[in-house]
């Protein structure tokens, strides 16, 4: 059985002590949701100790929206894999389609960051998916197969087993598209496709996300789809209600 996971996204909000209210918001309505329903929470770099410091003794587990491709040396503001794994994260956010789109992250910047992220046993959601021109000119296939071979058929069998992948309908987010049920299905159905050409059967356990404006109206419609396994969220993990109401979909 595919794990059930709602991940949230802070991106660049909340200050230190907002996330610490945000996170205990989320704990103390926990219980009114599905224990079979797995949670993350991904702060900003700078509350992400305080964070997981207030989520101890819950099971709400803690990710890191970026890793460094280094080790460590000298990278001015870059933070390491291994200074995350440190605070007590277990997860780590990579290739985001703000990070490929502002930061012109690539296939081989996130290879690197694959590798510093499972050497440091943080469990990676990548994420994949394609913008509006693409999906307008019938290329969104195209482009979330390259994604997925170019990083994640380096992956070993082990690796594999431990990955999360997060699928993000670019063109739908801000753009005032929306994504249906059945588009979202359709693609999740392609990449477990394209992974079971790589890895056979063990792409029926990869949980895959879907992170396109998913909100606690449309979270039910989306869940029920066979092969999507929860969501990526933005903006409503932002509301410790919303968030939770959303793991209410399953």
């Amino acid at each position: 059985m595919r794990k059930k996971i709602v991940a949230g996204n802070w991106k660049m909000n909340t200050l230190p002590a907002e996330g610490v209210e945000l996170a205990k918001g989320v704990a103390a309505g926990r219980g009114e949701v599905c224990s079979c329903v797995n949670f993350i929470v991904c702060p900003p770099f700078t509350h992400l100790s305080q964070v997981v410091e207030t989520l101890k003794g819950s099971d709400i587990a803690v990710g890191a929206q970026n890793c460094a491709t280094e080790a460590k040396g000298a990278y001015t503001g870059e933070i390491a894999a291994s200074m995350i794994a440190a605070l007590g994260c277990k997860y780590v956010i990579l290739g985001h389609s703000e990070r490929r789109q502002y930061y012109g992250e690539t296939s081989a910047t996130l290879n690197k960051k694959m590798e510093q992220a499972y050497a440091n046993n943080l469990t990676p959601i990548y994420c994949v998916g394609e913008n509006l021109e693409e999906r307008e000119a019938g290329r969104h296939f195209d482009v979330v197969k390259a994604q997925i071979e170019e990083v994640v058929f380096n992956l070993t069998a082990e690796q594999f087993a431990d990955l999360v992948i997060a699928y993000e309908p670019v063109w739908a987010i801000g753009t005032g598209k929306t994504a249906t049920a059945d588009q979202a299905q359709e693609i999740h159905a392609y990449i477990r496709e394209v992974l079971r050409s790589k890895f056979g059967a063990a792409a029926d356990e990869c949980p895959i996300l879907y992170g396109g404006s998913c909100k606690p109206s449309n979270a039910a419609e989306i869940f029920a789809k066979a092969d999507v396994d929860g969501g990526l969220i933005g903006g409503a993990a932002l509301k410790a209600e919303d968030f939770l109401s959303i793991g209410k979909g399953f």
